[in-house]
């Protein structure tokens, strides 16, 4: 069960522990110009009751980490309740969702387009940019070595379409993430068999229910999507 917050609660980011570390060990190494990118969203449709949240998805915090210190810089996340706000009104724990993207961010192709893009702003009048942010921006679309393409299901069977993506691709290249809203299909993508390699794309991505797909963020295992907690299924 979630842990519910209150005014002299913390908020409460890490609902399975063990999950969570397990989750952590199957993110893949990273190279030494590389860093994981992760956000705390407050989700508006997540609240059940009418809320004050004026976007669907209003971005808390958002942060790099090694892989050793990932759990640690999730922990942190949970500052006291209240501490995150929208017009001088808690953000409520029901909100709360944190993402992850699992493949890794490249440090170094980031730096050289966030020069550029910070080159581009200093040549006009300040309107109002945040450098940090507008560099962490480019660490987030700076994807480095990829080892993981994402497709994203709502509303549709599980089984059917797993029964369907077996036609098309070897389910051992394949890890199902369960969301709040549907699944993810996570394909490893070094473990693609070659007679899958050119086809596997284009009938996957034509399954029923599939309406994001990419270098996506995906919710991370073991922590808080609103009020469910996402698991891998296999």
């Amino acid at each position: 069960p979630l842990h519910l917050s209150s005014c002299n609660m913390n908020y409460k980011i890490i609902q399975d522990q063990k999950m969570l570390e397990d989750f952590i060990e199957w993110l893949p190494p990273l190279g030494k110009n590389e860093t994981y990118y992760a956000c705390l969203f407050a989700r508006k449709k997540y609240c059940e009751a009418p809320t004050h949240i004026s976007a669907d998805k209003q971005q808390l915090r958002r942060f790099t980490s090694s892989k050793e210190r990932l759990f640690e810089k999730i922990r942190q996340l949970e500052c006291e309740y209240g501490a995150y706000s929208q017009k001088n009104m808690p953000i409520p724990q029901a909100a709360l969702a944190l993402y992850i993207h699992p493949n890794p961010r490249d440090m170094e192709k980031a730096a050289k387009a966030a020069l550029i893009r910070l080159a581009e702003l200093i040549t006009k009048p300040y309107n109002g940019y945040n450098p940090h942010q507008e560099v962490l921006s480019e660490i987030q679309k700076s994807c480095g070595k990829k080892y993981f393409f994402d497709l994203d299901f709502d509303h549709v069977d599980y089984d059917m379409v797993i029964s369907e993506a077996a036609k098309h691709i070897n389910m051992s290249c394949v890890k199902s993430l369960k969301t709040r809203g549907g699944f993810h299909l996570i394909i490893e993508l070094s473990k693609l068999e070659k007679q899958f390699e050119k086809t596997w794309y284009k009938s996957l991505a034509a399954l029923p229910g599939c309406d994001v797909r990419g270098d996506n963020m995906i919710p991370v295992v073991g922590c808080a999507q609103g009020d469910f907690v996402p698991y891998f299924i296999q």
